[in-house]
């Protein structure tokens, strides 16, 4: 029940940053607009569903945020991606449910490669560390998707400096996630956005 006052008086607060409102950029309106806030259902929904079972109960995120990872991922299109998520293997299906032919690597392998990940999801307890040693790496289409980035005071306060790191780009907040872009072709913004 607590949970759902939190989230409501979060609500409350982001009144103003809903469906894309103050947005100037047509790519972070496009974002959030038809990514992060649509409806329409897609084909693997139904089955990933089925992952959310009573065993899956306290891990990992809300369904709604799985489903707009989903969306991200399907968006984004990412040929590599990291997955730091330990237990939360719901939200990695519906990741790579998104796109089926992205390699997965760990973290060890994009420091011997070289391999630039596409897509990054922090969602243990060594976000800090994972971030740290794949920063070296990151190129104009890795996205970062930090999760609970208000779940402690530390990890609100390291979200913080990532949002200040002159080497992140756009960054939106969504309470539940965080997104962090790399692309230095465009300018350094950070979106707040009513995600309830």
């Amino acid at each position: 029940m607590s949970n759902l006052l939190i989230r409501i008086e979060n609500w409350c607060r982001r009144f103003s940053h809903r469906r894309g409102y103050g947005v100037h950029s047509p790519a972070d309106f496009y974002l959030i607009t038809s990514v992060i806030y649509e409806k329409l259902p897609f084909y693997a929904y139904q089955s990933l569903h089925q992952c959310r079972g009573p065993e899956a109960v306290g891990a990992g995120y809300r369904e709604k945020v799985d489903k707009m990872l989903f969306r991200l991922a399907n968006y984004l299109q990412p040929h590599t991606w990291v997955d730091d998520g330990e237990d939360n293997r719901c939200t990695a299906r519906y990741i790579e449910a998104a796109c089926p032919n992205m390699r997965r690597l760990s973290v060890g392998q994009v420091e011997a490669e070289g391999t630039c990940p596409d897509l990054v999801h922090l969602g243990s307890a060594h976000y800090k560390e994972t971030f740290s040693r794949l920063l070296p790496w990151v190129g104009n289409r890795t996205c970062f998707i930090i999760g609970a980035p208000y779940a402690s005071k530390e990890k609100e306060q390291w979200w913080r400096e990532v949002i200040a790191d002159p080497r992140v780009g756009v960054t939106f907040d969504l309470y539940d996630v965080g997104l962090a872009f790399f692309d230095k072709k465009r300018c350094k913004e950070h979106r707040i956005v009513n995600f309830f």
